[in-house]
């Protein structure tokens, strides 16, 4: 016990020589400093810290009685790729907890027979779609540079009813009828249609906020159908979206895969105005970005 004692004390010593010594203290003498006291001024006080701090132990190992700990424990966690399934056991193994995981491996749901493209439309589109970010990633510093008509106001990042409305208009937010005059002149009221996606508005989103408008837009698809709208900002969204994905644009892009093939599986006619658009969002997430499993099979 000893000799442990006196090992522990010369590995601190040699320790503390490698260490700098930030504030030195003096040599004190043991008369006149009595550590059972008060510090009476800041010498006897740094030497009393340095003390308390020498009788510490090395490692401190915590006591937990498993007896406290329930025994069965079910978390439903949904996970959207079977790496998302490692990662997660992974987790739950370094930090030790013992929890009974029900995972359900989620994807894009089958297409009907007929509604989904072919192989050879896949590629056509995912090269059309490299062009197209091409194209916006050299002409995006011209473009941020420029101002904008008085009449684009964008939202704050954070102002989600704004993004919404800011890209979808008032009509469609609203859920207004037009009558049918309005259908076939609708004119430029872009505060009733919404702005649409061009190069001098989304030039000016950084990665963050390209995320969030995504998001926003997100949310509003969950609830409701796809609008043509919808369409083109999700376009104009991934075409702006950096690779590497940052995590929740990665999470994001899926959930629209995901979300566009609950709505095709809804589709009553292969002549549906959507269904070509609703190919290409899962075209893209899945080709593009390479989210393989999500991807529909010839």
């Amino acid at each position: 016990m000893i000799s442990n004692r006196k090992e522990r004390k010369d590995m601190k010593s040699d320790v503390e020589e490698l260490m700098p010594r930030l504030l030195p203290l003096e040599s004190c003498d043991t008369e006149e400093y009595n550590s059972n006291e008060p510090p009476r001024n800041p010498q006897e006080y740094l030497r009393q810290v340095q003390r308390e701090a020498s009788l510490c132990p090395d490692v401190v190992v915590a006591q937990i009685d498993p007896k406290k700990l329930k025994k069965k424990q079910s978390v439903n966690v949904s996970v959207s790729a079977t790496s998302d399934y490692y990662i997660l056991k992974l987790v739950m193994c370094v930090i030790g907890l013992h929890i009974n995981f029900v995972f359900q491996i989620t994807g894009c749901l089958a297409a009907p027979q007929g509604f989904s493209p072919s192989l050879k439309w896949q590629q056509q589109q995912v090269s059309r779609f490299s062009e197209v970010r091409q194209s916006v990633n050299k002409h995006r510093q011209h473009w941020k540079s420029q101002f904008l008509d008085d009449n684009v106001v964008m939202p704050k990042s954070e102002d989600e009813d704004g993004w919404k409305r800011f890209c979808l208009g008032e009509n469609v937010c609203l859920d207004i009828q037009l009558k049918e005059e309005d259908k076939v002149n609708p004119g430029l009221d872009y505060v009733k249609t919404g702005f649409p996606p061009f190069l001098s508005i989304v030039s000016k989103l950084n990665q963050s906020t390209i995320s969030a408008v995504l998001e926003y837009l997100m949310n509003w698809f969950e609830e409701r159908d796809f609008v043509a709208q919808l369409g083109r900002w999700f376009y104009a969204l991934l075409a702006c979206l950096e690779k590497p994905l940052l995590p929740e644009a990665h999470s994001l892009i899926r959930q629209l895969a995901r979300r566009c093939s609950a709505v095709r599986a809804n589709l009553e006619s292969k002549d549906d105005d959507c269904l070509s658009a609703l190919n290409l969002m899962i075209c893209i997430v899945a080709r593009y970005f390479e989210q393989n499993d999500l991807a529909d099979k010839e």
